[in-house]
């Protein structure tokens, strides 16, 4: 045997998606063939360029004894404390020369070396298949010297057929991996660039007659009730199906009653397709996916997708995810309230769809396809629009639809994300479509709808979503024809995503608005020792898109973020309104299939947060779309005269295999009656003497007016307006939005920098008034306020009054107060919780009595911004003073000023100071989704115009 000192890597940069690999079939996790996993420690050895090495390495008997280790699965750059090289972050951007297919002579290349032992009762007979189940991005395999072939594809399966060339001990797998390919070109995902054998690698023994390739067909007539099973197998058997009494051989179809599979109520048979040589089994769930009425049908029934995005991430592993990883995004899913996913933008771990069908969501399989970088010279000379890449496209294409196509929780074929439109991207329809008609075909690119089966857009603003939905978007007659998702929206970068609800009530109120799927399931940020989470530009990349990788409903670490709290209840399925005077319940049921007999329903009545009386609340079993009004009890007698309120909660009924009984799946809120204001008859009146006032409890400087104490209390800085924030992602906007950035005009106005003039201090009969202008350096606009002080002799209010004076063209991130408090620690409030709140982001603020410490009311953002108010609050208790609001207000409280927050941009750059920073807020700015979105709706604007306000404060010691 012989190898090349000089080797060729010409295979790197050809378009063809390689050689050698089997033909893709179906994937299933385990027969009763057996099975090898060949994940763990692999020799390891890094060159700069993909022809550095000679291929010597493969030969039985090399010496590796001093290469490194790195773990299968596993991207090497996030191994080896960066003796591997760095990860690299780019949203759309090439990181390498765009001149397809050539890629850079510096291209990092990994070889790996795995050396095993068969097991001592591995079969003697029949073959073997070698899998590899994701590499990133060009691989090149040899085992015991001889050459399998090679491949591109990162996301993708591939088998290699090894049975004459096994041995029962020391066998050398030998794997060439380069970071760089043509496969790269069509690779350019928002995401992580990281090299790899990222997903599992597998021996499988496969024994004279197993199971070649097999299709499960599991159709349902919903005018029947009946189920039709045929499993097409390349390799003749039995289908056996125990609790259907079905026995039938391979391509024979069989009807029979059964209950159909659908993402709400997830039906699995237990089958088994039996050959000659092994039994493989089935988990079969019968239903019917059709474009019907110009709506997307399943088993007969519109349905409507309240989705996400998911990219594989884990903070310190990357896209080498395990199974318990991956159960744990299906349950967090499920716990709040989603019924679908979109494979954005690659086929994931198939284990993935295996959870999706057990639980029950509803999928958008994607191909591992994106050329976006293309934009930048307007799609020339794109992949998808030239013949020579077409066989890699519709190589991609097979090994998504044949591994995947047994899965019930597949209802779409994605064609990829963002690779312009082309012929290439027509192929894959067209034999997508002749392969699979039983399934639907989406792509976001195709606006015409030339070659799909759904109108798909993403980030359409509010307003066009609704002319979609009255059918006033015009467009082809094919497209208006079709049923319209919005495969991305709502932005969740940093605070946010805003606007959701009002998403929501469009995709309800337009039939063929079918519902969407929010950008994205995960902040991929990378854990790092002194940064705590990394992202584009940390590890010193040449072009990156910063943090514009961290935009998920959940953190790096998969703790729920606002946003996914905010969807979870702003898709609730079912609503829960009323009428809370007359004690009426008004109950909607939201699903599409399922009625409301697995869940319990239980009221509870708070007077003043606090709730006094709860009980259990029957309602009927309502069909999907139904409704009924439920009387509630007489509402408890209570002498306390304060703000009452009602609460019903829906809760699960029982332990389900995605959440424990008593689970809270939806809720509402309705007042008994109006909240009692804060009644002060200011009684008390200023006495100067010495330099200071006093007034009541406080004690005030003479000469500025600043509040100096409360009754005991320091206060560290003086209540003063405060017009800045911490500009959200979503207030800074993406560069290439069109519509008005306003965090980018703020900062141009110098709201960051506002002067303070002070103008009077007057100590008046009954208040003292102190008589200020705001504004910002070398503009002439300015916010005249004046602040009044009176006092009952116990309590202290402060009424501000705001006049803006000049041409403001802007609105204001907030308009209130800040002020700054030597110590608090424990903060306890009346109004809206537990977590932060904004203007179109409040759906999910409950009111009630919350509890916390000023740390915990922050939320870690990983790159730090505005967060942490709480809405709708009526008093707040903290550092020895109770503050109530006329009217309710925002608060926040931080051991940090606000420019130290603006300044931050990872979390260990805020370091807690002496003193605690409190706002009380009037009113802020909305938060929109201008990331990559729509900004705040106009209703969530916070104008420049007069406004008045009061709080009264008080001590708690």
């Amino acid at each position: 045997m012989s190898f090349r000192t000089t080797p060729s890597v010409d295979y790197v940069e050809d378009v063809s998606p390689g050689s050698g690999a089997l033909p893709p079939r179906a994937w299933y996790a385990s027969s009763d063939a057996r099975s090898l996993s060949l994940n763990g420690s692999w020799r390891f050895r890094l060159s700069a360029t993909a022809g550095a090495e000679d291929d010597s390495f493969a030969e039985e008997g090399y010496d590796a004894g001093n290469w490194a280790e790195v773990t299968v699965p596993g991207h090497w750059v996030l191994q080896g404390d960066g003796a591997f090289g760095s990860p690299i972050y780019t949203n759309h951007l090439y990181p390498f020369p765009v001149d397809p297919p050539y890629v850079p002579t510096e291209n990092p290349t990994g070889d790996h070396l795995r050396v095993f032992d068969l097991p001592s009762d591995w079969p003697s007979d029949g073959g073997a298949v070698l899998r590899f189940d994701g590499v990133e991005s060009c691989a090149r395999v040899w085992l015991n010297g001889t050459e399998l072939g090679e491949f591109k594809g990162s996301r993708l399966a591939h088998e290699f057929a090894v049975g004459e060339l096994l041995k029962p001990g020391s066998n050398v797998l030998a794997v060439r991996v380069h970071q760089w390919s043509a496969g790269s070109y069509l690779e350019d995902q928002d995401q992580w660039w990281l090299p790899g054998i990222f997903r599992d690698v597998t021996l499988l023994h496969r024994p004279a007659g197993s199971v070649a390739d097999f299709f499960v067909h599991a159709s349902y007539d919903h005018t029947t009730g009946e189920g039709t099973l045929r499993v097409d197998s390349d390799t003749e058997g039995r289908v056996l199906v125990p609790a259907l009494d079905i026995d039938v051989a391979t391509g024979e179809p069989v009807t029979v009653a059964v209950q159909p599979w659908t993402a709400e109520t997830p039906k699995l048979y237990d089958g088994v397709l039996a050959t000659d040589g092994e039994r493989v089994p089935l988990r079969i769930g019968f239903r019917t996916v059709v474009l019907e009425d110009g709506l997307v049908k399943v088993n007969g029934t519109a349905v409507l997708f309240k989705g996400v995005n998911r990219h594989e991430w884990h903070p310190e592993r990357g896209r080498a995810l395990d199974l318990e990883t991956m159960r744990e995004d299906v349950l967090l899913m499920k716990r709040h309230n989603l019924n679908a996913v979109r494979t954005s933008h690659y086929p994931p771990h198939p284990a993935f769809l295996d959870l999706c069908d057990e639980y029950g969501l509803w999928v958008i399989d994607e191909c591992d396809l994106e050329t976006h970088g293309f934009t930048e010279q307007d799609w020339r000379d794109n992949p998808v629009d030239d013949d020579r890449w077409t066989p890699a496209l519709l190589d991609r294409a097979a090994r998504m639809v044949e591994r995947d196509k047994n899965h019930p929780s597949i209802v779409f074929w994605s064609l990829g994300n963002e690779a312009g439109t082309g012929r290439g991207l027509t192929a894959m329809a067209e034999w997508i479509h002749g392969r699979d008609p039983e399934r639907l075909v989406h792509y976001e690119g195709d606006w015409n709808c030339r070659d799909t089966d759904v109108y798909s857009r993403m980030y359409a603003f509010h307003d066009e979503v609704e002319k979609i939905g009255q059918q006033l978007d015009g467009g082809t007659h094919r497209r208006r024809e079709l049923p319209f998702i919005q495969c991305e929206y709502a932005h969740a970068m940093g605070n946010g995503p805003g606007g959701l609800a009002d998403y929501q009530e469009l995709f309800e109120k337009y039939d063929r608005l079918q519902g969407g799927f929010v950008w994205e399931w995960i902040d991929h940020g990378v854990k790092h020792a002194e940064l705590g989470y990394a992202y584009g530009g940390d590890f010193g990349e040449e072009l990156h898109d910063g943090n514009f990788v961290c935009d998920g409903l959940v953190f790096p670490d998969r703790t729920p973020s606002p946003g996914l709290i905010e969807y979870k209840k702003v898709i609730e399925p079912v609503r829960i309104e009323g009428d809370g005077a007359n004690g009426i319940v008004h109950v909607t049921n939201k699903q599409d299939f399922a009625d409301l007999s697995a869940l319990a329903f239980e009221w509870s009545c708070q007077v003043d947060g606090e709730t006094v009386e709860s009980g259990s609340l029957a309602v009927p079993a309502l069909a999907p779309g139904e409704s009924a009004e439920v009387k509630l009890p007489e509402p408890p007698a209570d002498g306390r005269g304060g703000e009452r309120q009602w609460t019903v909660r829906a809760l699960l009924a029982d332990d389900t295999s995605w959440a424990a009984k008593g689970h809270v799946v939806a809720w509402g809120q309705f007042a008994v009656g109006a909240r009692p204001l804060p009644s002060f008859p200011a009684t008390d009146r200023p006495v100067v003497e010495e330099g200071r006032i006093t007034l009541g409890p406080a004690g005030f400087d003479a000469r500025t007016g600043a509040l100096l104490s409360i009754g005991g209390v320091a206060v560290g800085a003086t209540p003063r307006l405060d017009v800045w924030r911490a500009p959200t992602d979503n207030d800074d906007g993406a560069e290439w939005q069109t519509d008005t950035r306003y965090g980018v005009l703020w900062r141009t106005l110098g709201l960051h920098r506002m002067r303070h003039r002070l103008v009077s201090v007057e100590a008046g009969d009954d208040a003292l008034t102190v008589r200020t202008r705001v504004a910002p350096a070398a503009r002439e606009v300015g916010l005249d306020t004046v602040y009044r002080w009176t006092s009952d002799g116990e309590r202290l209010r402060l009424s501000v009054s705001v006049t803006p004076q000049g041409d403001w063209t802007v609105p204001l991130p907030r308009l209130g107060v800040r002020f700054g408090l030597p110590e608090a620690d424990r903060v306890e409030w009346f109004g809206g919780g537990p977590g932060e709140a904004y203007p179109d982001t409040g759906t999910a603020s409950m009111v009630g009595r919350w509890q916390s410490t000023v740390d915990r009311l922050q939320t870690p953002y990983v790159r730090p911004q505005e967060n942490g108010a709480r809405a709708d609050v009526r008093w707040v208790e903290l550092g020895g003073l109770r503050i109530e609001g006329d009217p309710e207000f925002w608060f926040t409280a931080r051991r940090w000023t606000t420019e130290q927050l603006d300044a931050a941009q990872h979390r260990t750059d805020l370091a807690a100071g002496d003193t605690v920073w409190v706002n009380l807020d009037h009113g802020l700015h909305g938060i929109g989704s201008q990331s990559c979105g729509p900004g705040p709706l106009p209703q969530y604007f916070l104008k420049a115009e007069p406004a008045e306000f009061s709080f009264v404060f008080s001590t708690t010691r």
